[in-house]
């Protein structure tokens, strides 16, 4: 009889132990057959947006040094690139014949000076001859004309001296204030008219940053916002501006607007007018974000999108609300919570098992890369703007 019961017991343990090993089995089998899904974690990290575009330098204001006098170029003493100041003489036009010119108005002044002073001599001699009854009055009043006509003419001789020391002036072409020559278009023996540029000057002044922005991404752009600018040749240097102002008015044919940017620093040596940078502005910042690259969201519509979560091992979906958006990702505001799987593809079904695979990711802290592999530092920049 004990031995019987024994033998009973042994029967229920085994199977019993079948049954759990049939369990596990099947729970491996499902295991096995839930289709692998790679998911993101959401964490929290610094996300920054900025906005990328191309500008070139520019000084303040420009000016075309031209010569009011016709002449033949003696000397040239500037070349491109060099800095002037203020009353330096740029161009010497020969002065032979308008000395010429002078000397001859000097003559014809000191002519009219002789013929004053005898108008006056005859106009004492009548004044007093008609005290005596010599001259007529009539007589009188021709010595006081030819008194007039002498002071004109001495009027007229002085003003074609001053005219003549004007012109002659006029062959020494000065710098109106301290500059840099940006282009030289005259050389010695040339003959040159009023109205034709010579020289290029750009005047001394703070050196700025324009740049023509996509009228899209005006809602980002804000005077005061701090930029790092780069230049393709010069890569390894980077310097730091400013937005100054933004145009009020839109540029119809391009669809752009006009962006000025100051530098928080000496220009670098290396600037040259007109040269083209590659400029990046800060335009938002959030210290710690919850956040998601774009290409998870599905039906993104304004400031709302979906996505797919795994919890344990049930996909879900989420309804989010988002904030700030980058090119890369977007702030999650509401609807998830660190450390969320969030599945990446949508071949997913609401309620489907999955065995979750975590992918490393981490959010952006810019906007887009620049184009590394093309050795330009702003060869994909006007392709990266904006959100």
């Amino acid at each position: 009889m004990l031995q019987h019961l024994t033998l009973s017991g042994r029967t229920r343990w085994i199977a019993l132990a079948l049954v759990l090993l049939l369990a596990l089995a099947w729970m491996a089998v499902m295991a096995w057959r839930a289709p692998r899904a790679e998911a993101l974690l959401v964490q929290s990290g610094p996300l920054l947006r900025t906005l990328q575009f191309s500008a070139r330098v520019a000084t303040l204001s420009r000016v075309e040094i031209g010569s009011t006098v016709t002449g033949r170029v003696a000397q040239v003493q500037v070349r491109e690139g060099a800095q002037v100041r203020r009353g330096e003489v740029l161009v010497r036009l020969e002065t032979e014949e308008l000395r010429a010119a002078e000397a001859q108005a000097v003559a014809a002044e000191r002519q009219a000076d002789a013929t004053l002073q005898a108008a006056r001599a005859t106009l004492a001699r009548a004044e007093q001859l008609v005290r005596q009854n010599f001259y007529s009055v009539a007589q009188l009043d021709e010595a006081k004309r030819a008194l007039d006509v002498a002071l004109a003419q001495q009027g007229a001789a002085r003003a074609a001296v001053t005219a003549a020391h004007a012109r002659l002036e006029q062959t020494r072409i000065e710098a109106p204030a301290d500059a840099r020559v940006l282009a030289r278009m005259v050389e010695p023996g040339q003959i040159v008219q009023p109205g034709k540029a010579l020289l290029n000057l750009a005047l001394a002044g703070p050196t700025q940053l324009v740049a023509q922005v996509d009228e899209r991404f005006l809602d980002q752009l804000q005077v005061g916002q701090t930029a790092t600018v780069v230049a393709d040749a010069f890569a390894g240097e980077r310097f730091a501006a400013r937005v100054q102002s933004i145009a009020p008015l839109v540029d119809a044919q391009r669809g752009a607007v006009e962006v000025k940017l100051g530098l928080l620093q000496e220009a670098p040596a290396f600037l040259r007018e007109d040269m083209t940078l590659s400029v990046e502005v800060e335009t938002a910042r959030r210290e710690q974000a919850l956040a998601l690259p774009l290409a998870v969201l599905r039906q993104p519509t304004g400031d709302t999108a979906r996505v797919l979560v795994a919890v344990d091992g049930v996909v879900q979906e989420r309804t989010l609300r988002l904030g700030l958006h980058t090119l890369a990702a977007a702030e999650v505001l509401d609807g998830l919570r660190i450390g969320d799987a969030v599945l990446i593809g949508s071949a997913f079904k609401i309620g489907q098992r999955v065995t979750v695979l975590v992918v490393p990711w981490q959010p952006t802290l810019r906007a887009a890369p620049r184009d590394e592999a093309s050795g330009s530092a702003g060869s994909a920049l006007t392709n990266a703007m904006g959100r």
